[in-house]
């Protein structure tokens, strides 16, 4: 049996804790931007791409910290003091935080939607790649923890000892890694990306592609987890209507621009134009 013993602070400055969920998620955006910029290079996109960055760094993680407080919403409506922070971010929150900032970077500079596609499929590789070195953080963190396991062996169970990141009902006792599953899938999803991403034309391809097999295995992995909220419909929380949405809208849309590349641009006509606020 495995067991996590790592205390989830790092060190600590005075008063400041440094947690290794936050270490981890510097490093991934550090990887994310190295990545970025060598992809979009390779695809000959020179300008833009730091001022997306940045909208996207700041759409995240207001994306991610509200859908946290959405998410969590009785226990910030308790303590309202705790909403302006960044001790949480859901992933999902983040990737919809980033999609309208880039939406919105690409109405306040008129940018084409095409250039935004090409942004974007520079940005899908790297995305993964940091989403599972965050997911780390969140394995050494506690958080994102999985339900009770009827297993007592490593890789269907491990144990966390006392943290105040996971419910004391759940120290010492088999639970299921969801955090190393989730890093797991995303760096499948990442191999994926990386060994087909000079194959997929037009643009747009590789970013609607990684969207939509990461939201499968997102989907069905958070079965799995623990912090499960109110279901909406067919047993499905918040995050999983997510994945849902970004299968109904990414998949039909990575067809048509596989099979009809012509057909896009009146899609683009109507994104552009939604992005500037004339529609």
């Amino acid at each position: 049996m495995l067991t996590i013993s790592v205390d989830p602070i790092a060190f600590t400055i005075g008063s400041l804790e440094i947690r290794w969920y936050g270490i981890m998620a510097a490093i991934a955006v550090a990887a994310l931007l190295v990545i970025m910029l060598r992809e979009a290079k390779r695809l000959g996109i020179s300008r833009d791409i730091y001022g997306i960055f940045l909208w996207g760094v700041i759409g995240g993680v207001i994306g991610g910290r509200l859908a946290y407080v959405i998410y969590y919403w009785e226990h910030f409506m308790a303590n309202p003091r705790e909403i302006l922070g960044f001790a949480g971010l859901a992933q999902m929150g983040m990737i919809i935080g980033i999609v309208v900032a880039a939406l919105i970077y690409m109405g306040v500079t008129r940018m084409r939607f095409s250039t935004l596609l090409s942004i974007g499929d520079a940005f899908i590789a790297a995305a993964l790649l940091a989403l599972a070195m965050g997911r780390i953080g969140c394995t050494l963190n506690g958080c994102c923890y999985g339900q009770l396991s009827t297993f007592n062996f490593f890789p269907l169970a491990v144990i966390y000892t006392p943290r105040n990141t996971i419910a004391p009902e759940y120290w010492g006792v088999p639970l299921y890694p969801t955090q190393l599953y989730h890093v797991f899938w995303n760096l499948i999803v990442f191999g994926t990306i990386w060994g087909f991403r000079r194959r997929f034309k037009p643009e747009g391809s590789l970013l609607f592609f990684g969207f939509s097999i990461y939201a499968i295995g997102d989907l069905f992995l958070r079965f799995l987890r623990n912090d499960r909220g109110i279901t909406l419909f067919w047993g499905l929380d918040i995050p999983q209507v997510v994945d849902f949405a970004i299968l109904v809208i990414f998949l039909p849309w990575l067809i048509i621009k596989l099979r009809h590349p012509e057909n896009n641009l009146w899609i683009q006509h109507v994104l552009a134009k939604l992005s500037r606020g004339k529609i």
